[in-house]
């Protein structure tokens, strides 16, 4: 799916532009606990979260993640934005609820891996 495409599906607001918005996503994790995202996530494109704190940034840096959903219509501060900006992470804001966020994507074809712990 291109960034675009997932902007729309989501009736997303952008806060740090892009060049790329033809850019290729392919795979998300939600979660609002970054110890998690750095345990599971992967190799993910994108991370829905209601988190809004300066560990989201570090961890997506850390986990090469290109894009940062804020689900529930959560805004992080002019901080979080600027460091987001330096180090090249998209962030977006949607006002949908994790789960449904989440669900649109998959139902777009985002996948979230093939992951089971039972």
């Amino acid at each position: 799916m291109k960034l675009k495409e997932l902007i729309e599906i989501l009736e997303a607001e952008i806060l740090t532009q892009t060049q790329n918005s033809e850019m290729e996503l392919k795979s998300a994790c939600g979660s609002d606990l970054m110890s998690d995202v750095m345990a599971y996530a992967g190799d993910k494109d994108i991370l829905l979260t209601g988190l809004v704190n300066p560990q989201v940034i570090r961890t997506a840096e850390m986990m090469d993640i290109k894009v940062v959903i804020f689900v529930r219509g959560k805004r992080p501060g002019e901080p979080i934005i600027d460091m987001a900006k330096e180090k090249g992470i998209v962030l977006l804001i949607t006002g949908y609820p994790m789960f449904t966020a989440c669900g649109k994507l998959f139902m777009k074809g985002i996948t979230g891996g093939d992951v089971f712990f039972g």
